[in-house]
This record gives C-alpha cells, sequence and structure tokens, in this order.
C-alpha cells in the first residue's frame, strides 16, 4: 500500500504552489543576472517542487538541502578541475555526491544533478558561488513552505471550528 500525500484543497494546493514558482523564477532571473550558465540550476527546480511536494519530509530540511546540494556542486566542481568536463568526470562526481549523501545522512535526490552538471559542463568553472546563493534562496523556500502550511492548518482548523 503506497503512502498518499495528505491534500490540503484546492486553494491551499496553490498557494503551496507559487512559493516554488516564484523561488524558481527569482533564481532564473538571479542567474540570468549574473552568468550564462543556466543549466547548471536546473537540479533546483526539482528542489523546489520537492519542498512543494512535502515541506516536512526529511529530504526537504534546510540542512540536507545545503549539504546535499553545495557538497555536490564542489565535488562536480572538482572533479571537472582535476579531469576535465566529461563522463568521466561527471560519472566520478555523481558517485562521490551519493556517497556523501549517504556518509551525512542528506538524501537530498536532485542534488545527483548538480553533481553531473558541474562535471559534466564545458566553459567557465567559475559560478559556484552564484549557485551557493541560489541554494540559499532555495533554502528560504523551505522557511516559507513550512509558515504557509502551518497557517493553512491553522485557519483550515479555525474555519472547522
Amino acid at each position: 500500500m503506497s503512502a498518499r500525500r495528505k491534500r490540503i484543497g484546492l486553494k491551499g494546493e496553490l498557494l503551496l504552489a507559487f512559493m516554488p514558482m516564484a523561488t524558481v523564477l527569482l533564481v532564473l532571473a538571479l542567474v540570468e543576472a549574473l552568468s550564462s550558465q543556466r543549466l547548471l540550476f536546473a537540479s533546483l527546480a526539482s528542489s523546489a517542487f520537492l519542498i512543494y511536494l512535502d515541506p516536512e519530509h526529511a529530504v526537504n530540511q534546510i540542512r540536507t538541502l545545503l549539504l546535499a546540494q553545495i557538497g555536490s556542486a564542489v565535488i562536480g566542481l572538482v572533479c571537472y578541475q582535476w579531469l576535465g568536463p566529461g563522463y568521466l568526470s561527471g560519472g566520478l562526481a555523481m558517485v562521490l555526491a551519493i556517497g556523501l549523501m549517504i556518509v551525512s545522512d542528506a538524501m537530498h535526490p536532485p542534488a545527483v544533478s548538480s553533481a553531473l552538471s558541474f562535471g559534466l559542463r564545458s566553459g567557465d568553472a567559475s559560478n559556484l558561488l552564484l549557485f551557493c546563493m541560489a541554494v540559499g534562496i532555495t533554502a528560504l523556500l523551505v522557511v516559507m513552505q513550512r509558515m504557509a502550511l502551518w497557517t493553512l492548518r491553522r485557519v483550515s482548523r479555525r474555519d472547522k471550528a
């Protein structure tokens, strides 16, 4: 039997979905203003959707998000700088990132894409700081989603009373 996610009504779902979409659009605007490496940030859209789906799940803890995403990006960048762009650096980055997530108990699946993106890419390798800023913005989304969920639950309880 599969566990089903508890839905909070269409209005609540739309409210919770708005913040991840706005966060991703903010990150894209930041990236566009400061860099041309748009694909490096694609995994953050997956992170934002996971946060929307279940902001209280262990995969979406701020510690987990920061450690997995930034750690994977650093691993990918180191592999890229050591081995150059390509499948070897991308594959090694992916394996090491998964190992980091297991050892640190910080499993966040979209971070695997971050490791691959930094390891496979060719071109300018100086976007780690920008990526970290974007991850920080995504981490703020966790706080906003939890606050919104708390507010929706409180309003829902008040309406039922």
